[in-house]
């Protein structure tokens, strides 16, 4: 049954002040107090009259489940996931309090979170509200949650999470997570990610006095594998430049971080240690890489050694064709919808990356097109129209892949 022009109006109102009232709580890195957003959470829950569920794995950082139980319950569910936590600010480089939520008079709602992702975690919930007040029945169950620790790697929260039990009774068989603002009309849709790599490259040498010209000293070492992967930094580039078709998720990127060592000017030091962030491009074999990179290591000279900080495996895209019938179902309501999308590989590194590591498939959707992508950025906005049309979005595809046919079989 739709909802009349009067109930609509109602409904837009308490989801931006839900909003809103969800972007000043500072759940902020570092150091988080994740209780303001379980009580928020919680009040949301009740309102939709629905269970709530709440799951702790690491100490102080809750993992909140809402759940809309389907008419099929048996049937694989679906994940709508989010995170709770945001990344730090620089409030004198903000034009409003980052966690005031000012409206201005454009409509735009700025704070911290408004793209990342607190948005989408209230727009799957107001999208189940309309849905319900519709008199909707979805045959699949959906699962809406909130997660801690996204920004600072996950560690604590979904990386654990898709590894326990209560996560397996769930039954998830196909997951939305997080995508990106888009500054023209086109959406951004994320099937895949890079995987993560930090690595110290420990480049031990001949220690002595800075007047010398020893053999064998660590910053020669470490100018070698600079050097090279600097140069494979700067094929990396033109691959990008010269092809319109790619984006920065195709590629493999490499970026020097961190130089640790050395206690004097006139010292040359027994050790320096350089630090490298490395995102790895889904069409690289992990394999060759590593073995590319020690080869570098190899012939700097010898004893140089690799500490391994992060190094993510590597995790097969989820499939966009005819043999996924959630894209399939994902995709029709998108083109019903008259939605532009550009399927890519994410960036940066999300939570999908642990869904997909066991066997889910998961897409990285955010609504928010024709805005600057300003995530971890001052100033991060949303515009209020902008946000109200999302839910409608979400209303149409959530149906869409909730209500799939059994393909199990």
């Amino acid at each position: 049954m739709p909802i009349s022009a009067d109930q609509k109006k109602a409904l837009n109102s308490q989801a931006v002040e839900n909003f809103r009232e969800y972007l000043k709580i500072p759940s902020v890195h570092p150091c988080i107090d994740y209780g303001p957003c379980e009580e928020f959470l919680r009040s949301q829950a009740e309102g939709l009259n629905l269970p709530i569920k709440i799951y702790t794995i690491a100490q102080g950082k809750p993992i909140v489940i809402i759940s809309w139980i389907g008419s099929e319950p048996s049937l694989p569910s679906i994940l709508l996931n989010s995170h709770m936590d945001v990344v730090p600010v620089y409030e004198e480089n903000w034009t409003y309090k980052p966690f005031s939520a000012h409206v201005d008079e454009k409509g735009d709602i700025y704070a911290r979170g408004s793209q990342d992702m607190k948005c989408v975690g209230i727009q799957y919930l107001e999208a189940i509200r309309i849905l319900k007040l519709e008199g909707v029945s979805l045959r699949r169950t959906l699962h809406v949650s909130f997660v801690p620790d996204e920004e600072i790697g996950g560690v604590d929260g979904m990386a654990k999470f898709v590894l326990s039990e209560d996560f397996k009774k769930l039954n998830i068989g196909f997951a939305l997570d997080e995508g990106m603002a888009c500054p023209t009309e086109v959406f951004g849709l994320f099937y895949g990610e890079r995987n993560i790599w930090h690595l110290r490259i420990h480049c031990p040498g001949t220690p002595g006095h800075g007047s010398l010209l020893l053999e064998n000293t660590a910053g020669e070492k470490v100018s070698y594998i600079l050097n090279k992967f600097f140069e494979f930094r700067k094929e990396e580039k033109k691959k990008l430049a010269d092809n319109p078709n790619l984006t920065l998720g195709d590629v493999t990127t490499v970026n020097l971080t961190q130089i640790s060592g050395g206690v004097q000017s006139n010292v040359v030091p027994p050790e320096l240690v350089i630090t490298i962030d490395c995102r790895i491009a889904v069409t690289v074999e992990n394999k060759q890489w590593e073995k590319q990179i020690k080869q570098w290591c190899k012939e700097a000279g010898s004893d140089v050694w690799i500490e391994w900080e992060q190094k993510e495996p590597q995790v097969p895209a989820t499939k966009i064709d005819n043999s996924n019938p959630y894209w399939v179902a994902f995709k029709d309501a998108a083109d019903e919808l008259g939605l532009k999308l550009k399927t890519q590989i994410f960036p940066g590194g999300t939570d999908s990356r642990f869904i997909r590591e066991v066997g889910i498939p998961a897409i990285g959707f955010s609504p928010i097109n024709n805005t600057p992508i300003l995530l971890h950025d001052h100033n991060e906005y949303l515009n209020k129209d902008l946000f109200l049309k999302g839910i409608d979005i979400y209303c149409k595809l959530i149906k869409s892949v909730a209500d799939l046919d059994d393909k199990t079989g």
